[in-house]
């Protein structure tokens, strides 16, 4: 079960945007996430006539690690690390570990 999953959002921990919140779009590997707004690069585009694209300068958000992100707590509106609890009826739920309270569903 993975405890940071798409749709969470969260807080950048370190690097250049350290502090900035974002929704996870997607995760690109095991390790990789790509959160709105944080890691945006400048990418130079050629322009491709056959798909037609045209080229310049466009933003591009790259992906960070999953280590570099922290689940976001409202309640306490603080970054916050995830836990698992097994419930009465077998199923695995995720809980934020400084008040021990179920994260909701994330909205994909």
């Amino acid at each position: 079960m993975n405890k940071i999953r798409k749709g969470d959002q969260v807080i950048v921990l370190t690097g250049r945007d350290k502090g900035k919140r974002g929704v996870i779009s997607a995760r690109v590997d095991v390790d990789h996430v790509l959160v709105e707004g944080v890691n945006v690069v400048k990418k130079h585009v050629k322009p491709n006539p056959l798909k037609g694209t045209t080229g310049g300068i466009v933003d591009k958000t790259m992906p960070i690690h999953q280590s570099n992100v922290a689940i976001y707590n409202p309640a306490s509106a603080k970054a916050d690390r995830v836990g698992i609890k097994l419930l009465d009826d077998g199923k695995k739920v995720r809980v934020f570990k400084s008040s021990g309270e179920q994260i909701p569903a994330p909205k994909a």
